[in-house]
């Protein structure tokens, strides 16, 4: 695969081989502004790569070494998500600024580039993430346009569709031992959630990133039969963590 070079300084050693892979939207106005961001040494920012609109993916941090771009994260107990991770900007002006769908010639350049990513190191699928599913109180990128069950399909990621579960959703505001277990699924899963028995805003903000990933058609935040089906068949699929 053909990258384009453009450097970072924006980067330091990492302790161990990666074996995970954070996908971003750029969420600024252009590529070139988020790309001249990316290799600014003053914003202290990078990623591995960046993959325009039109396809192009340009290469800023060589894959062994710590790129800087996931900020205070978690995931399935580990908090230094840069160190075990690639991690890749796709090119979009994010919420903020007017998101939009993903291109096709800039998904398919995604999927290319996670297999060559993957052809050289070992990334479970149930460890190629968003960047809100490791930072859901302060992202929600690359966000419910990200086409992740084509990505899923193509081999890279996981996907589920079941049934939906039956019975009344579980909302903000509910206590019990629904809550219980669904807060106690989700960190199983990998997010960071304690199990309280209470709805609160931290378990609906957790619920509506697993909704951006893995139910992208209504993020809502409210974990309904779908939602709880879902984590549950994603739960089979992940296995125990490490």
């Amino acid at each position: 695969m053909e990258y384009i070079a453009a450097p970072s300084p924006n980067f330091d050693a990492r302790p161990a081989p990666p074996d995970m892979l954070v996908l971003h939207y750029t969420g600024m106005q252009t590529g070139t502004a988020a790309l001249a961001r990316l290799v600014d040494p003053a914003a202290k920012v990078s990623a591995h790569y960046a993959v325009e609109e039109d396809g192009r993916v340009f290469a800023l941090v060589p894959e062994a070494r710590r790129a800087w771009h996931a900020g205070v994260s978690f995931w399935r107990g580990e908090r230094d998500i840069n160190a075990a991770s690639i991690g890749v900007e796709i090119v979009n002006p994010g919420h903020e600024f007017g998101y939009r769908p993903f291109p096709h010639a800039q998904i398919d350049a995604v999927i290319a580039l996670l297999a060559d990513i993957r052809s050289r190191w070992t990334v479970p699928d149930e460890r190629i993430l968003g960047h809100s599913d490791v930072a859901p109180a302060r992202k929600s990128d690359p966000g419910e346009l990200f086409p992740w069950r084509r990505l899923a399909l193509e081999g890279h990621g996981l996907w589920v569709e079941p049934a939906a579960a039956p019975g009344a959703a579980l909302l903000p505001g509910d206590e019990g031992l629904g809550v219980f277990a669904l807060q106690g699924a989700l960190a199983r899963l990998g997010y960071e959630c304690a199990s309280t028995g209470r709805y609160d805003d931290t378990t609906q903000t957790i619920v509506r990133a697993f909704q951006r990933h893995w139910r992208p058609a209504l993020c809502d935040g409210a974990a309904d039969g779908d939602t709880r089906a879902r984590l549950m068949a994603l739960l089979r699929l992940a296995g125990p963590p490490r």
